[in-house]
């Protein structure tokens, strides 16, 4: 109920702050016709009032049940080696960076390094406001072309990882699970932590036969801890699931849409051209290193106005 009133009170704060915004413009714009206000000051203030607008009915097109969710974002190393893995810890630094610059909480709930560098597969949580909401449009495979710095030659290379996100789901929202359809094994988590972490199988690995979902999470020294948190991002990945099964109905009745599926190329980033393109909105930006740095929201919003506006619904 609190995080329900507390969805109102944002809402709420949010109008009151355009409303002030928009007030102070107003008396800017009359001062500045009496000669007592700079046009820099007006400018400045319309800029403000606009971005806050924008933010506003940005918001008002993550209406969905799930939006307003905290987020698992995993990546996966594709076919390819060491550029791979190399690939997949530049994302995880970009999507880092982009949680960091935007006020999110997250967490490295799984990590298994790569064999000579980067990493094969990264698990992370991000917890905030309308997590998911914004997160959900990366499903699927990136690709980056580069002159690769593990090539001799220097030759351009081509490698792919993929990106998977589901909301964390919480406990306003019932998932049964069967525990017979569940088995579990355990491992030592490796890495930094002391000898309890390295000594004792405080990794654990869930399997959920019916689905074939298969979960790791090493994320805490409690063995116990690890097992709640498996339990929780499965009901999330089911979850997940039969929401993508109520979009794919929906998407097979409203034919004339476009149809989005798990494991499609969505997004190139081209380094030695300075181009990121989505393949899916045509979005793009020269500037890669920002990108790569974590200014993805544009793409983010990009996605978001194509296929999630209600007014196109």
């Amino acid at each position: 109920m609190l995080k329900k009133i507390n969805e109102k009170k944002a809402w709420v704060n949010s109008f009151e702050t355009l409303e002030t915004s928009l007030g102070d413009l107003q008396v800017l714009y009359e001062f500045c016709k009496e000669g007592e206000a700079e046009e820099e000051e007006v400018d400045s203030q319309y800029a403000e009032t606009l971005s806050l607008f924008e933010e506003a009915e940005f918001k008002k097109m993550l209406q969905s049940e799930e939006d307003g969710l905290s987020a698992v974002l995993q990546i996966t190393a594709g076919a390819g080696g060491t550029e791979s893995c190399d690939w997949s810890s530049m994302l995880m630094r970009m999507y880092l960076m982009w949680g960091e610059k935007n006020g999110y909480k997250i967490k490295e709930l799984n990590l298994q390094d790569g064999d000579v560098a980067g990493i094969k597969t990264v698990t992370l949580q991000f917890d905030g406001e309308y997590a998911f909401g914004y997160l959900k449009g990366e499903n699927g495979v990136h690709r980056l072309v580069r002159v690769s710095p593990f090539n001799a030659q220097g030759k351009r290379m081509t490698s792919f990882s993929s990106v998977y996100v589901y909301p964390l789901v919480d406990d306003s929202l019932d998932i049964v699970i069967n525990p017979s359809e569940i088995t579990w094994e355990t491992f030592r988590s490796g890495g930094a932590g002391g000898q309890n972490v390295n000594k004792v199988e405080t990794g654990v690995r869930l399997r959920h036969a019916p689905s074939g979902i298969v979960i790791e999470n090493t994320e805490t020294r409690s063995q116990l801890g690890n097992k709640e948190k498996a339990m929780q991002l499965l009901k999330s990945q089911l979850y997940e699931l039969e929401m993508r099964k109520r979009e794919e109905a929906r998407a097979d009745i409203e034919a004339s849409k476009k149809k989005i599926e798990w494991g499609s190329q969505i997004r190139s980033y081209v380094l030695d051209d300075r181009r990121v393109k989505d393949h899916r909105t045509n979005h793009q930006t020269s500037d890669t290193d920002g990108v790569l740095n974590g200014n993805i929201t544009e793409f983010l919003k990009a996605y978001l106005m194509e296929f999630n506006n209600p007014e196109l619904s």
